[in-house]
């Protein structure tokens, strides 16, 4: 009974998907009718350029457009999960020079003639479908006997019970063809605006190269922080006591003539080299924890809950072994978020799901490491208070990663990390 009511459920979200890309079909057909207006006004005001009016009424025209075709570009990032790179933002206070003079205003002008003409006509295709659809189920079957012999639906002749029948059939075929085609369209039309909106291939290289200087510097920075770090800790760590274990020996040396003095100084003497070693120890745990170099990260995240005071649970579902790189920068974040559930959160129990996608998605890139760290916390955490998340979010931005943060005011937590990788093993297991 269960796998048939699971089966139900699973139908009935299917279903509603459906309907729901139905419904986005026709909200993006509407949308293209307001583009259909705001590109001619675009239009008009470059017509009027010559006479002046034109300069004033281009840089508002514009900015209409542009909002309208950022609302496309985040459309289809969020209904079909489709990127579509935005231009440069136009100035707030761009003249119709600096407009004229952009070039994604000019992607924008095309996007605006063709949307309506291409865009519309491929988004009206699974309403259409739906509504005629519709009209053969619910209305064909109580009309066709008030209507006289020239009724048709589409190809059929609706003159009589079989034919109404074959009518009703052919409304349910064409609802069910406008469902299924509705998510595949919705995705065609994605792809067709990004086809038109895409920002210029020498503006994304302009912008991936700021990007990477940026990141460099973060890394350097970040690389000279943890030089500092580790030379300050054999400072004032394992070098003192080092030093302090030289003198010592040195002193016992002084009182062999002391059997009792003597033992006393080289007992102190192996207490001072017992916590040197320890301190070396948790000096190589702060730079590469060997259990992350030994058993790879799922192992080394659970080491981090067995030594959490939360109720903390881990799921593992990587495939295979990540770059080092990649393992440790994942491994002190979730250190990091797991020291910041601690202290700030509140709560009691910590859920972390490792994951790695086979990079079969459209923007994969060969695949993305995926980190969840949720908390049963009070919430309402900020990313600007506090250097924790800003520094896990450098870290990852070394990688192109990204950390994403969801925590409403009485909880849960929830932030997502994202780490562009492949794995070098095949999969394994999974926990």
């Amino acid at each position: 009974m269960s796998s048939i009511a699971a089966r139900s459920r699973a139908g009935t979200l299917r279903a509603l998907r459906a309907l729901t890309a139905v419904g986005r079909c026709q909200l993006a057909g509407l949308l293209g009718l307001l583009v259909a207006c705001v590109g001619p006004a675009v239009v008009a005001a470059l017509l009027l350029l010559p006479v002046g009016l034109g300069h004033r009424l281009l840089p508002p025209a514009a900015a209409a457009l542009r909002r309208c075709a950022d609302r496309a570009r985040e459309r289809a990032a969020r209904w079909s999960g489709v990127r579509v790179a935005p231009p440069d933002p136009l100035p707030p206070t761009a003249g119709a020079r600096a407009v004229l003079a952009d070039a994604g205003f000019w992607r924008d002008l095309g996007w605006a003639w063709l949307e309506p003409l291409v865009g519309g006509l491929l988004v009206a295709v699974p309403p259409s479908l739906v509504v005629y659809g519709a009209f053969g189920v619910l209305v064909q079957p109580f009309v066709w006997r008030l209507l006289d012999d020239g009724n048709r639906y589409a190809f059929v002749p609706v003159h009589s019970t079989a034919t109404m029948v074959a009518a009703l059939l052919l409304g349910l075929g064409f609802t069910a063809a406008g469902l299924l085609l509705a998510p595949s369209v919705l995705r065609l039309h994605a792809r067709w605006g990004r086809l038109l909106l895409a920002a210029p291939r020498t503006a994304e290289l302009v912008r991936r190269i700021e990007q990477l200087t940026d990141t460099r510097a973060v890394a350097l920075d970040a690389r000279a922080d943890e030089l500092r770090r580790i030379e300050r800790d054999l400072h004032d760590g394992a070098q003192a006591r080092l030093v302090a274990l030289g003198m010592r020996l040195d002193g016992a040396t002084r009182l062999l003539n002391d059997p009792q003095a003597a033992r006393a100084a080289l007992l102190e003497a192996r207490e001072l080299s017992a916590r040197a070693l320890e301190d070396l120890r948790d000096l190589v745990r702060g730079i590469q924890p060997p259990i992350l170099t030994d058993r790879g990260l799922g192992d080394a995240v659970r080491s981090l809950a067995l030594d959490s005071f939360l109720d903390v649970h881990v799921e593992v579902r990587l495939a295979g072994r990540l770059p080092a790189a990649v393992e440790s920068a994942a491994y002190f974040a979730v250190n990091e978020l797991l020291a910041n559930a601690a202290k700030h959160s509140g709560g009691d129990r910590v859920d972390i799901v490792l994951a790695h996608g086979d990079g079969s998605g459209e923007e994969s890139g060969g695949g993305r490491l995926s980190v969840s760290v949720t908390d049963d916390g009070r919430g309402g955490a900020d990313p600007a208070r506090g250097t924790g998340l800003l520094g896990v979010r450098a870290r990852l931005a070394t990688f192109d990663g990204s950390l994403a943060l969801h925590s409403p005011p009485g909880g849960p937590t929830t932030v997502t990390l994202e780490i562009p990788c492949a794995s070098s093993l095949p999969k394994t297991s999974s926990s």
